[in-house]
């Protein structure tokens, strides 16, 4: 994404977030099913080497996972937040993995109770 007004688009949509950066994901509803990206990091964060640096990690982050948990036909943004650079970027990996199932729209069979649940107990009586 390069224009301006597909990052305001993508402003209204789903936002998740995380400590590193902020995921911004919208629907386009166009009927086209390609995925697109775009990356932004404000001149709060630092210098132009800095920001540089920052989109770089995030241009990383997003080749890795955006192809397998991205939402087809929508705009994600990723936004670069002060604490980014200096985090692990593993750690901003599982951050990003979250922040993607955040936003993704979820069907009702996707959805499972993993609570475990001990055999003869019965919910609202105390043992």
């Amino acid at each position: 994404m390069s224009k301006r007004r597909d990052f305001l688009a993508a402003n209204s949509g789903k936002r998740a977030p995380m400590p590193g950066f902020v995921l911004l994901m919208r629907p386009r509803d166009d009927g086209d099913e390609t995925m697109r990206i775009g990356f932004t990091v404000t001149k709060k964060i630092g210098n132009a080497v800095v920001r540089n640096r920052m989109k770089r990690r995030l241009r990383a982050l997003a080749r890795e996972l955006l192809a397998e948990r991205g939402v087809a036909g929508a705009d994600h943004v990723l936004i670069g937040r002060n604490g980014g650079i200096e985090r692990d970027y593993a750690l901003l990996r599982t951050e990003l993995g979250k922040a993607f199932r955040k936003v993704t729209p979820q069907s009702p069979a996707a959805v499972v109770d993993t609570t475990p649940a001990k055999a003869g107990t019965q919910v609202g009586k105390p043992l």
